[in-house]
């Protein structure tokens, strides 16, 4: 399965940077992009999927906050 780099908007708006094979070129593309001065305001992120619309998923889905330790 390829890893896929998107930028991602507010409000859910993704842009399809890259699809690499692999984890470490795509983990060093994805930092690059992170600290590129015109991406400061969004994200960048890594995805494992098995194709465009499965990642796009992933990226959108809305999950649960981590437990804190503090809410026992």
């Amino acid at each position: 399965m390829p890893y896929y780099i998107y930028k991602v908007f507010p409000f859910h708006r993704l842009e399809k940077v890259a699809v690499l094979d692999a984890f470490p070129q795509a983990s060093a593309q994805a930092k690059t992009l992170r600290k590129d001065p015109a991406c400061r305001r969004l994200q960048g992120e890594v995805i494992f999927a098995e194709d465009e619309l499965g990642a796009e998923t992933l990226l959108t889905e809305v999950r649960e906050p981590a437990p804190r330790l503090d809410d026992d």
